[in-house]
Parts: C-alpha cells; sequence; structure tokens
C-alpha cells in the first residue's frame, strides 16, 4: 500500500487521535466519524484486530510510512535486542525526515519530507536527500548555506510551531544546525499509540 496522499484532518477524525507529524491542527470535539452519515452509524463491538489495525495505522499515517516500510522496520526491530515495539518506534523516530520535522525547522513531517527530497540538508557535512536516512548518535545536521533563509523555515522557527524538540536532539535555530545527542527513548515519541498492539499484528 502507498504512501496516504489524501485529506489529511479526514484520517485523523477517523482514527479518533491527534497525528501531530502529519498536520499542525487537531482534530474536532466531533465524536462521529467522517462522511454525512457519520452521526448516525450505529457504534459495533470492536474487535481485537481492528484494534490491532488502528494502532498500526496511527504509526503509518503519523511518518508518512507505506505498508512495506512499516513492515521492513518491524522485522529490523525484531532481530534487535529489547522490546519490539519499541525498538520499532525508535527506528521510525531515527528518520531524517523525522528528526528534521522535530527540530523545529519544519511544522510537520510531510513539509520536512520535501526539503530533505529538494536536498536542503546536509548530514555530517554531505548533502542527503533521502528521508528515511537514519540518523545517528553523534551525527550533526545542518541546511545548506542557500537554504538557510529560505522563509518558510524562518517563519516557523520564529513562530515556534511544530511538532515539538525531544531531548535526544541539540538544536541551534540560530545556526540552523541538528545534533543528534542521544537514541530516542519511548517517552520521547509523541504520538499516543499502543505499540505492543503493532507488534501482535505483525506477527500472525
Amino acid at each position: 500500500m502507498a504512501r496516504y496522499r489524501g485529506p489529511r484532518l479526514k484520517k485523523i477524525r477517523a482514527l479518533g487521535t491527534n497525528l501531530p507529524g502529519l498536520a499542525r491542527k487537531e482534530p474536532t470535539k466531533r465524536t462521529n466519524t467522517p462522511g454525512e452519515q457519520g452521526a448516525m452509524r450505529r457504534r459495533r463491538r470492536v474487535s481485537t484486530f481492528r484494534l490491532q489495525l488502528q494502532e498500526k495505522q496511527k504509526i503509518r499515517y503519523n511518518y508518512g510510512l507505506s505498508e512495506k516500510q512499516l513492515r521492513l522496520y518491524y522485522k529490523k526491530a525484531s532481530r534487535m535486542k529489547g522490546e519490539t515495539g519499541v525498538n520499532m518506534l525508535q527506528l521510525i523516530e531515527r528518520r531524517l525526515d523525522n528528526v528534521v520535522a522535530r527540530s523545529g525547522f519544519l511544522p510537520t513531517i510531510p513539509s520536512a519530507r520535501q526539503m530533505v527530497s529538494h536536498g536542503h540538508f546536509k548530514v555530517n557535512g554531505r548533502k542527503v536527500d533521502v528521508p528515511s536516512y537514519s540518523v545517528r548518535v553523534g551525527d550533526a545536521i545542518t541546511l545548506r548555506e542557500q537554504s538557510r533563509n529560505i522563509k518558510f523555515i524562518t517563519d516557523n522557527i520564529a513562530s515556534g510551531s511544530g511538532i515539538g524538540v525531544p531531548g535526544y536532539l541539540d538544536v541551534d535555530p540560530a545556526k540552523r544546525t541538528i545534533k543528534m545527542n542521544s537514541l530516542p527513548g519511548r517517552e520521547d515519541v509523541p504520538l499516543e499509540v499502543d505499540e505492543r498492539m503493532v507488534v501482535e499484528f505483525y506477527s500472525k
């Protein structure tokens, strides 16, 4: 399944939770599902499979991943020591597009992905235009010299909007630099998700 490119708030309402990486707006207080008949639909008993699928979709849409990408992250996490779910979230948090978004330079992961793809960022002095690039501890990320005063970036830094800068990043907005000081922890993930259900979904 390809990456979702449709209406963002519609997905947020359908999942019933905020997806800070996908959009700046939060869902409205309406509790019904999207659509004209949403308010009249009778609530049915929710199956375990549906709950697991919903948690998986939260991760997919928040980080902008395809089904294939998320499954690969799960497989890699399952071979690592520790909890598979936490390992999976850690691997995803280390994506370059996510790190750039979390720095506060850009408001969402889709906007950060676009800027990375267009070659505006360097990692350890070398241009990297692959959004899925895995940032390592000690890596220094900088905006290219000709990209430092792009209005979209300067406006976002000035407004202080965005997902929120986590503890594992050291960000210098004035110098336009980002450094990963440590690996992301479970407490650094801003998304409300039960990763254990995602592990159960893929382990069947």
